[in-house]
């Protein structure tokens, strides 16, 4: 794998060893960048990330290589933390990053020493288990989104978006049996 473009273009990154993640190919992450640097109302500059179900942080690696200014990867799994955390020294990225340990469907309140809310949110968890609309529910309750916010989600094709009262889904582009949908949060 590698970054697909931004400052470290070309660049290796490590996925996590075994089964347990399904890492984003390189085709679907340079067109999910191309469509966010096509976003009218986006912009890298001063962007805060957030990977959920993180894997390689392939995601929030790619964000920081095109200037988002921090991204937080959450991801509970021992080998994809390990993973993530070699790349994030590889890429000498450790005043832009924090690791957590923690699963994404039980965030809990965004803790103060994270900063500010999240501009983009990354989530690409496992398929078929319905773990969307719960993760969304816990970012609202948990005060982790930014008014602006753009929620990115990597989901099977057969996946119904019935989104939980308080976001909206903007867009969804197919590529191949992989899916993506731009979630946008209704918060004023």
């Amino acid at each position: 794998m590698r970054i697909i473009g931004g400052k470290f273009r070309g660049r290796r990154i490590k996925a996590p060893f075994g089964d347990a993640t399904r890492p984003t190919t390189d085709r679907v992450r340079e067109s999910l960048f191309n469509i966010l640097a096509h976003q009218a109302d986006f912009s890298w500059e001063g962007a805060r990330g957030l990977d959920l179900f993180a894997g390689s942080g392939a995601l929030g690696l790619e964000a920081l290589s095109r200037g988002a200014a921090f991204c937080l990867f959450v991801d509970h799994n021992t080998a994809a933390r390990g993973a993530i955390r070699d790349n994030i020294e590889e890429l000498g990225l450790f005043g832009q990053t924090r690791l957590h340990r923690r699963s994404a469907e039980q965030l809990g309140r965004k803790p103060a020493g994270v900063g500010d809310p999240f501009d983009l949110v990354f989530m690409d968890p496992p398929y078929r288990q319905g773990l969307i609309v719960s993760v969304l529910q816990g970012l609202l309750a948990g005060d982790w989104l930014s008014a602006h916010a753009l929620l990115v989600a990597e989901h099977e094709r057969e996946w119904e978006a019935d989104l939980p009262p308080g976001f909206t889904c903007e867009d969804r582009r197919r590529f191949g049996d992989t899916e993506m949908s731009f979630i946008r949060p209704k918060i004023s």
